[in-house]
């Protein structure tokens, strides 16, 4: 889903609700332009907060599992997994 950021940003950031090790869920951003996430997706979070997002203390790694890298990013690609041509 979509959330709004703290003042003075304004955004629509991508987030999700990720559900880690059974009963704990926790939020994570899901940084670039555009993903391919879905309901039952699995993904892998590492540590990270956004800094105008309140609450959202993970992010989502981009070029492993279900979570695709961005598609046409040339630079930086190593952030959001993207593969050398």
């Amino acid at each position: 889903y979509t959330t709004t950021p703290k003042k003075p940003n304004s955004a629509l950031r991508k987030v999700a609700r990720v559900r880690i090790t059974g009963s704990i869920e926790v939020t994570a951003y899901i940084p670039g332009e555009g993903h391919n996430l879905q309901e039952h997706s699995v993904v892998l979070v590492r540590g990270g907060r956004v800094k105008d997002l309140p609450g959202v203390r993970y992010t989502v790694v981009r070029g492993t599992l279900d979570a695709a890298g961005v598609s046409d990013r040339k630079k930086p690609r190593y952030q959001y997994g993207v593969k050398k041509k």
